[in-house]
Order: structure tokens, then sequence, then C-alpha cells
């Protein structure tokens, strides 16, 4: 019996993707080009990064159904996806990609069986663990958009902006204020 599996992968999925949707519509688009530092992705080139490393996922695993990294040209694939992203900067396109991938990809997991799961991928050497499973590499998915989200209520609050997982907490602590 496992306690998390795809069910649990694609509910904990939606929910951090619209987190991170409602981040995206928090920030002004006069903000988009903001950078907390010079050498630091701004608020827009996090989010395309997110849009368009969805879909390289959702290719690896709902698509092709990957069984081996071992051949697969990462550096072309990231190269033809940082192209991809300098385009993607207006929010209302960053936006309609956050949330095309996001049902796409929610309902891939949805779908998915223990057995597809469980299923051993093998990297090329000399990566380290040779191996994992599909299922810590779609966690990944979902631990990765959490890393950049994170950056991003970062951003909001050097920009003024309180993150909206804050005022939600604080509704819920301070009742009178509703």
């Amino acid at each position: 019996m496992t306690y998390y599996g795809a069910t649990e992968l694609a509910r904990s999925f939606r929910t951090v993707r619209r987190n991170t949707i409602l981040t995206a519509e928090d920030i002004p688009e006069d903000k988009y080009s903001f950078r907390p530092t010079p050498e630091s992705r701004s608020v827009a080139e996090i989010l395309a990064h997110l849009a368009l490393a969805g879909e390289a996922y959702y290719d690896l695993y709902a698509v092709q159904k990957i069984t081996t990294f071992v051949g697969v040209d990462f550096m072309a694939r990231a190269k033809e996806r940082a192209e991809r992203e300098k385009q993607l900067t207006a929010k209302a396109d960053v936006l309609a990609v956050l949330r095309k991938n996001a049902d796409a990809w929610g309902t891939f997991l949805d779908s998915v069986s223990e057995d597809y799961l469980s299923f051993i991928v093998s990297f090329p050497e000399p990566l380290e663990p040779r191996t994992k499973s599909r299922f810590e590499l779609i966690l990944g998915v979902k631990e990765h958009e959490m890393h950049h989200r994170a950056q991003l209520m970062v951003i909001e609050r050097l920009l003024g902006i309180v993150p909206h997982l804050t005022r939600e907490r604080q509704a819920r602590m301070n009742p009178a204020s509703r």
C-alpha cells in the first residue's frame, strides 16, 4: 500500500501551480522586468522558465514516456527552451502557458499507474545516482516549481507586495478583519 501516489501527485501539483499562478497574477506587469540583482532572473524570466519547464517535463514523461536519459541531449533541449523563454515576456502570455501546462500535467498525473511511477529510469555516467524512479523524477517537478515560487515570493516582498499565502494566513488568524 502506498500513501502517496498518482492522485496525491496530481492534487499537490495543482496546488503548487495554483499558487504560482496567483503569485504571477499578484505581481503587476510593469514589475515583470524586476531583478533583485543584475545576475538574477527577472520575474518574467522565472515564470517563463516554470511555464516552459512544465512543457518539457510533460513531453518527457507523458508523451515520450522516457525509460532512460542515456543519449538525451540535455544541452540542446536546454538551449531550445532558453530561446523560447526569451520570447515569453508578457504577463498574459506567461499566465496562459502556466494554465495550459497545469491542466495537461494534472490530467496526465491523474492517469498514471503505480507501475508507471515505480519504473526505474537510468541516467548516463558519471551522474549519481545512476537510476531514479519516475515517482522521484515527477515529484522533482513540483519541488522545482516550489523552489522558484519561493524566489518569487521574496521578490514580491521586495516590491512591497504581501504574498497571497501570507494574506490568506493572516485572514485565518484574524477573522475579525474579514
